[in-house]
């Protein structure tokens, strides 16, 4: 078994322009969150990106830091839904990580290694991990414009689309998505909602390569993380790692790839579990979760872009493959088959489909149905432009 930890040198090399304070502090908390999040592995394998992927023992995984889900080291296989393996709708995913036949062994997942840098970028220990709050999107949240699908006001257990995976020019303290939201509508308690797709985030991982990603908050966003990055999510998949770059990616007027993702509530357990393409990666349990305990309240499937600016010029960032929907397919982003799942576990094309986009002069969105695609929509766009300012 190994383990790492970070240098003086380390901070330096990773953050040459923020080392401020007590380097020695500096350098002994970083290296103690470092400790907690960095499991010990028993392979590394270096990613053509650069990235670390630790192959760490299913039982030492960040979840079970949490003393309530000690119990939950032996695991049963989900009851997949109904319908869920239909002919030509289950697109994989493949990653740089093991592009060249690497893997882990059996009994071991791939965790993406955190090195001191990621912690930095972030500011803090504290907002490491965290997502920036996302409110109702109804409203115009600062920072936040949206392109989405989106079906509410119902009862819901889960939800499955395809995506297409691109690679948008985002500013470094930007991010750009493309994602499921299934979740609830904050009442009587607090959002619950869990996320999954691919994302480009340089402020999270110094590069603008496309990742895959999960996230999950039981209190609006105040608590819960992307990937395994807190305690939480448990994974059981030992091919798929949270966090690593994405390949190959789409290109405009040229090949398309993309990949399904499925969230979905399982009737024997009632934890709510993820799969990508076939890969069944892992499962959030309820008991992290007031609302969702019970069913979801709404699904969402689109794009997202954060910028923290607030005032000038509108952010460059892209979302999708930065080009409006009405350029249709090989050139927009675009999510195609949406479905929702029932209580009987079983999926079902989505029913009146919503579209919405803060801004659509810059991030834009419309939707279509056709036999091979079911319900889909087209999205994204380019950001700042001559009516988008």
């Amino acid at each position: 078994m190994f383990s790492s930890i970070v240098s003086s040198k380390d901070l330096q090399e990773e953050n040459r322009t923020s080392m401020t304070g007590n380097k020695s502090k500096k350098i002994k908390l970083n290296n103690d969150h470092l400790r907690k999040i960095n499991k010990p592995f028993i392979k590394s394998i270096k990613s053509p990106d650069g990235d670390i992927i630790d192959c760490v023992l299913f039982h030492l995984q960040p979840a079970f830091d949490l003393p309530e889900l000690k119990g939950k080291k032996k695991w049963t296989p989900p009851e997949l839904p109904k319908g869920h393996n239909v002919a030509g709708k289950t697109p994989e995913m493949k990653q740089l990580w093991n592009s060249k036949g690497e893997s882990c062994p059996n009994g071991t997942i791939p965790i993406r290694r955190t090195i001191a840098g990621d912690i930095l970028r972030s500011g803090s220990i504290s907002k490491f991990g965290k997502k920036y709050h996302r409110k109702d999107n109804q409203d115009v949240t600062a920072g936040h414009e949206h392109a989405i699908g989106r079906v509410k006001e119902g009862e819901f257990y889960g939800g499955k689309a395809i995506f297409n995976i691109w690679e948008p020019n985002v500013t470094w303290n930007d991010f750009s998505l493309s994602q499921m939201w299934i979740s609830t509508d904050g009442l009587p308690h607090l959002l619950n909602t869990i996320e999954a797709g691919w994302h480009v985030y340089p402020h999270i991982y110094k590069d603008n390569l496309p990742r895959l990603f999960n996230f999950w908050t039981p209190d609006a966003y105040r608590s819960g993380c992307y990937n395994l990055h807190c305690p939480g999510f448990i994974q059981t998949s030992q091919k798929l790692s949270l966090g690593a770059a994405i390949g190959p990616i789409s290109t405009y007027n040229g090949p398309q790839y993309d990949t399904a993702f499925m969230m979905w509530k399982d009737p024997k357990s009632g934890d709510w579990w993820l799969s990508v393409g076939s890969e069944v990666i892992g499962y959030w349990p309820a008991t992290l979760f007031t609302d969702l305990q019970d069913y979801a309240t709404t699904v969402e499937y689109g794009g997202e872009v954060y910028s923290p600016r607030s005032a000038g010029r509108h952010t460059s960032t892209e979302m999708g493959s930065g080009h409006f929907e009405d350029e249709g397919f090989g050139r927009a982003a675009y999510v195609r088959n949406l479905e929702v799942v029932d209580e009987d576990n079983v999926l079902h094309e989505v029913s009146k489909l919503e579209t919405f986009a803060e801004k659509p002069n810059c991030y834009g969105v419309e939707s279509g149905y056709s036999d091979d695609w079911g319900n889909y929509i087209y999205f994204g766009g380019p950001g700042y432009n001559p009516d988008c300012l």
